[in-house]
């Protein structure tokens, strides 16, 4: 058992290390490694924006968006007591007729 924590606990320690190991070097200095930042983020924004497309298609696909009219006014429907209208605000006059 102190065998297996001890391993575990080395291959967790070099999983923490071994990133910073990678920039631990300086970035190299050529036409090419000016393009290296742009490149990685903008493949970065393709994928992420690529896959929040496929899951609207897939949730629009799915029905999640149909009715959203009726959907949103189900919490107008629920009956619950007033917690913020202070009490001074409903002893004026134009609340006693019930019109607002």
């Amino acid at each position: 058992m102190r065998r297996l924590a001890a391993a575990a606990f080395v291959l967790s320690l070099l999983a923490l290390t071994w990133p910073a190991l990678a920039l631990a070097h300086d970035q190299p200095e050529t036409s090419q490694s000016r393009c290296v930042m742009a490149d990685w983020m903008m493949d970065t924004f393709f994928i992420f924006s690529g896959l929040a497309v496929l899951a609207f298609v897939a949730a629009w696909k799915a029905g999640h968006f149909h009715e959203l009219d009726q959907l949103g006014s189900l919490p107008l429907l629920v009956e619950e007591e007033d917690y913020y209208t202070p009490e001074w605000a409903l002893d004026e006059e134009e609340w006693i007729d019930g019109d607002a």
